[in-house]
């Protein structure tokens, strides 16, 4: 692993597929003119409105987002987390929630199935439930192994409530998670930059999250603030509300040195 540039992207996606493609085109470019070697897209970047239009062009929405990721990697020779976009599961009416990355020969790397759905009653009267359309994956996220960019793990959004997810990844390694999200803005302005921080802090890893934000469709609006935090728990880079990137260096040796430091991985008693 070598130090490089991160770059969590903020998008406000709606229900034209390729409105939300082009806006991620332009924003991997800025990123890309930046520096960046990484680049993690949203959860939802390539479709966000009505569940019911989602099913209905899920088939259109995979085959389009999958084919677009895969031109982006080659096209800016990076490596790219596909956020989060619906792939239709046989049989059920339904879709898994997934994220995958790329790398810049276009090869896919690693896949996760959200296992951890969304169904909530927020206390701004919206309801969600992510069940209604999306079957729960199955498996534990894996870590990628790269000698230039480190352990890549990922999770998607509501994941992150969930430590032992992340412990998991620890486990095998990681140092840097993934967490591309929509988080409501309701729920976002209390939990989204701590929940963030603790991850960071108890796993000692680099935490990158791609956010949406602003107002995707009638009622739906999301928090924004994608950022990326060190393993220390400092927001290293945060995009605030509007569209745009947040950026920053991904160092080993602050990795090694907060580590070293606070080795609260090896003082762990129950596993």
């Amino acid at each position: 692993m070598k130090s490089y540039l991160a770059a969590a992207v903020q998008m406000t996606s709606v229900s034209d597929i390729q409105k939300n493609l082009a806006q991620a085109e332009e924003l991997i470019d800025l990123a890309v003119r930046q520096g960046a070697a990484l680049i993690g897209l949203p959860e939802n970047f390539s479709f966000m409105g009505e569940e019911k239009d989602k099913l209905a062009q899920a088939e259109e929405i995979y085959h389009e987002t999958a084919k677009f990721l895969k031109n982006m990697a080659q096209r800016f020779q990076v490596t790219i987390l596909g956020g989060s976009f619906p792939v239709p599961v046989e049989k059920t009416g339904k879709v898994y929630n997934t994220t995958i990355l790329i790398d810049p020969t276009g090869e896919e790397l690693s896949r996760y199935h959200k296992v951890h759905l969304f169904d909530v009653n927020v206390p701004d009267g919206n309801t969600y439930r992510e069940s209604s359309t999306v079957v729960a994956g199955q498996q534990l996220p894996s870590v990628y192994s790269s000698p230039q960019l480190g352990n890549i793990g990922l999770s998607v959004c509501y994941d992150v409530r969930f430590p032992e997810l992340y412990r998991h990844l620890s486990d095998q390694g990681a140092e840097v998670m993934f967490v591309p999200a929509a988080f409501t803005a309701f729920t976002g302005k209390d939990h989204w930059q701590v929940l963030l921080q603790a991850r960071a802090i108890e796993n000692t890893a680099y935490i990158i999250a791609p956010a949406q934000t602003g107002n995707n469709y009638h009622r739906r609006y999301t928090h924004g603030h994608a950022m990326i935090v060190d393993p220390w728990g400092v927001i290293l880079a945060d995009a605030g509300e509007q569209p745009g990137i947040a950026i920053a260096e991904i160092k080993p040796s602050r990795l090694e040195q907060v580590r070293r430091q606070m080795p609260s991985l090896q003082h762990r008693v129950f596993n």
